[in-house]
């Protein structure tokens, strides 16, 4: 029984010594054992997507708006009158 301790314990030591030279990208250790560069890259770019711009640059001005048009709209919206849209689709005939 004691044989056995021992042999056990030999092979848990040399496994634990041996996961000390595990390197590369498959390791899970980041990038400090040599993983892909890349790794994370989609976060990053998920998070990136979605910090606006506080000062943009637009290439073209911005539409004029209407004041008058736009108390009308609320009213409309508010007394359950909005104006329904026209029916399209997204078929293009070809006749």
């Amino acid at each position: 029984m004691r044989s056995e301790f021992r042999a056990f314990t030999a092979v848990a030591l040399a496994a634990c010594a041996l996961t000390g030279c595990a390197t590369g990208s498959n390791s899970g250790l980041g990038m400090a054992s040599g993983a892909d560069p890349s790794w994370g890259e989609a976060n990053r770019q998920t998070m990136a997507a979605q910090i606006i711009d506080p000062a943009p640059h637009y290439d073209t001005a911005a539409p004029q708006g209407s004041g008058v048009q736009g108390v009308a709209a609320v009213e409309r919206y508010r007394t359950d009158k909005v104006k329904v849209p026209e029916k399209s689709g997204t078929k293009a005939s070809s006749q």
